[in-house]
């Protein structure tokens, strides 16, 4: 590890000398005409300081393009399709085999954002970027500047405030980053010389959220409620989008001592917490002071002293063929709807604008100009018939999570948390897309959903078969005997298109160049916020516990089912403290569902080895008598959706993960483990 820390000394003083002569790679500040400086004068000013700091935005990865066909969602929520995606991180988790988070070909495996060779901090190119890459290198920067702000001596108290808020929420989030994967690490708090035998020990998971809660605490005081509105920030109006905030710093503040309050760091790594009642050990105290950050974050965004709210979640209702509520389905938001929910995280359109909306509250780089078209937008709907083009890899949900995260309308779950069905629910599984969430119509395809929107014609209208998703056992999108359907079909009964539109497709053409298509995901939104804060406070003391904030636990939950128009808790959850933890675990579960927090959220939750978070399975039914796709549309239906009659439902496992309790952190890379002794390897590997 002394060799990578010395590589980081030579990167960080090198990125000092030459940062400034960079135009930043997302264009935060102007730079000043002569801003190519000398180290004598990199701290001299906030502008040559700034630069030096843009450079630890640009080193923030882009979980879902970092690779020609990224992997990301590594808990039960996806499988890819057989075969082709086997080579993936996805895969090798689901093997157990976490030593390829680290694969660089060398295993015979695909590269993720977790590690890429080469990995760049003054590159502009998204393959470049990597959390491992990066992490250190971004630490050690951060205490570079840190040491030197007695040298910004042209600058005003806000300017060094803001410079010095920066430096301490990016030592915290790269330290922070890395502890939700491997645990306790080393807490670098100073610039260690390059000569200096490194010999710091892993601190505990809970040793290094305290000193991360601290400098995001101490962050938060000194960053703006918006940069906007400060002095200098008004300088560069439609610049400062991607700027860190108070309210961000005071989020990750929570986040961390939330996931330090959480089972895995409370009980330790075991099996058989569901049954035991372990999987609810949160530590009350931690979980207050987790609270008391997420509710100041709250209060500030819901006091407009932010740039952040939720987006709006208001559809279209019907098209010039009076299809009521088309625009859940096709994603298309209704006039005079000033923000959309699916702009979170793709716009199309709109010259490719960052997605976001107004909910982004942490994002990397803006990502580059019809990048999303070449290795994203084309991995998540069926590849029969070339339907979607290029890339043969498809992300797709499985049927377990479906079931398990997307409720009804009503509030209610349709499987508790054991995976035992809730009488409550009024879900009738002869009718199993009636009445669910409203998420459900927008992040899902499933059954006799109408996928494409342009009738194949021509020499083309073979294809007019696929217009409409056959997702029964049988069907023109399940695997069979067929070969080319066995790999390019769907394994689980469903497809998603949360993230990509189902108009990404050959026919409708969004993911071409006139469709002006741009994806990203977010590190954190204003929903995760209000998500966190209604876990701290059920792990805390309850439904009802409320902290720095007009809001309860509860009502944390039942403002963004208020947003879908779904309906509240059912108030037979709000008296008993487990039972309200899992109604805030599934909400998570279906909120976040497909963004790359899952497994993190089932590690720290004790719940990776157990059934029925370890398994991932495929819906199997018939669909009862003919459905006439000429006459009947399945937007003529209500809001619900398609409503098929079917018969013999039935989920059957595809993939069950023997999983021990190494499982619940990834192995450190052995070429760090060996290099000196107080850095250990994880338990078990």
């Amino acid at each position: 590890m002394k060799k990578h820390f010395n590589q980081y000394i030579v990167w960080a003083f090198a990125a000092v000398a030459f940062s400034w002569g960079m135009a930043s790679c997302t264009d935060y500040l102007d730079k000043e005409p002569d801003s190519t400086v000398g180290e004598s004068e990199a701290f001299k000013n906030f502008t040559n300081f700034e630069g030096f700091v843009e450079e630890i935005y640009n080193c923030i990865p882009n979980k879902e393009s970092c690779y020609w066909c990224t992997s990301f969602n590594w808990g039960e929520d996806e499988i890819m399709n057989a075969g082709l995606g086997d080579t993936h991180v996805t895969a090798h988790f689901d093997l157990g085999d976490y030593r390829h988070w680290y694969d660089e070909g060398d295993k015979g495996g695909q590269q993720s954002w977790l590690n890429r060779p080469g990995s760049n901090p003054t590159s502009t190119d998204k393959f470049s970027h990597s959390l491992s890459g990066h992490a250190w290198y971004c630490i050690r920067k951060a205490n570079i500047g840190l040491a030197n702000l007695d040298k910004m001596t042209d600058c005003t108290k806000e300017e060094k405030n803001f410079i010095k808020g920066q430096l301490l929420f990016f030592r915290a989030w790269w330290h922070h980053q890395q502890m939700e994967w491997w645990g306790g690490i080393p807490y670098l708090e100073e610039v260690l010389p390059a000569d200096a035998q490194f010999n710091m020990p892993r601190l505990s998971f809970r040793e290094c959220a305290e000193k991360c809660a601290a400098d995001y605490k101490e962050a938060a005081a000194l960053l703006p409620d918006n940069w906007d509105n400060s002095t200098i920030g008004k300088k560069t109006l439609g610049k400062n989008d991607l700027r860190i905030t108070k309210a961000c710093a005071l989020a990750y503040e929570g986040k961390v001592l939330l996931w330090a309050a959480s089972p895995l760091n409370v009980v330790g790594a075991k099996l058989g917490a569901l049954k035991s009642g372990e999987t609810y050990s949160y530590d009350a105290e931690l979980a207050k002071r987790a609270a008391d950050a997420l509710g100041q974050a709250i209060a500030n965004i819901e006091s407009g002293a932010s740039p952040y709210a939720l987006a709006e979640y208001n559809y279209a209702p019907d098209d010039a063929d009076n299809r009521p509520n088309y625009g859940i389905y096709d994603h298309v938001k209704a006039k005079g709807s000033k923000s959309n929910y699916s702009d979170i995280f793709r716009t199309t359109g709109e010259s490719w604008k960052m997605p976001g909306s107004v909910e982004a509250v942490m994002r990397g780089p803006m990502p580059d100009i019809n990048g999303s078209n070449w290795n994203f937008a084309k991995l998540w709907g069926p590849k029969v018939d070339n339907l979607v083009e290029h890339d043969a890899i498809i992300h797709m949900p499985t049927a377990n999570y479906v079931n398990y995260a997307y409720g009804m309308a009503n509030g209610e779950p349709i499987l508790l948390a054991d995976g035992s069905l809730n009488p409550e629910s009024g879900f009738d599984p002869t009718h199993p897309y009636k009445d669910r969430d409203p998420r459900f119509y927008h992040d899902i395809i499933f059954d006799g959903f109408k996928f494409l929107l342009t009738k194949p014609s021509g020499a083309d209208a073979p294809s007019a078969i696929y217009q409409y998703m056959e997702m029964f056992t049988g069907g023109n999108m399940v695997p069979t005997g067929n070969p080319e359907r066995n790999a390019n079909g769907s394994r689980t009964g469903y497809y998603c298109q949360k993230l990509v539109p189902h108009q990404c497709n050959k026919f409708d053409g969004m993911y071409n160049w006139g469709g002006a298509l741009q994806t990203y995901l977010p590190y954190m939104r204003v929903a995760d916020i209000y998500l966190l804060y209604a876990e701290a406070g059920a792990a805390a003391q309850g439904a009802n516990y409320k902290a720095s904030c007009q809001r309860t636990a509860v009502d944390a939950i039942n403002v963004l089912r208020d947003r879908v128009g779904a309906g509240h808790v059912a108030e037979r959850f709000l008296s008993n403290q487990k039972l309200f933890i899992d109604e805030v675990r599934r909400e998570r579960a279906c909120e976040l569902a497909f963004e790359g927090f899952r497994w993190q959220d089932l590690q720290r939750w004790l719940l990776l080895t157990e059934y029925p978070y370890n398994v991932k399975t495929r819906e199997e039914f018939k669909r009862v008598g003919n459905y006439d796709y000429e006459k009947e549309d399945p937007r003529n239906a209500e809001v619900t959706g398609f409503d098929p009659v079917i018969k013999n439902g039935k989920e059957t496992i595809i993939v069950e993960r023997k999983f021990g309790t190494k499982h619940y952190l990834l192995p450190l890379k052995e070429s760090e483990v060996y290099l000196y002794s107080e850095y250990s390897q994880n338990p078990g590997w």
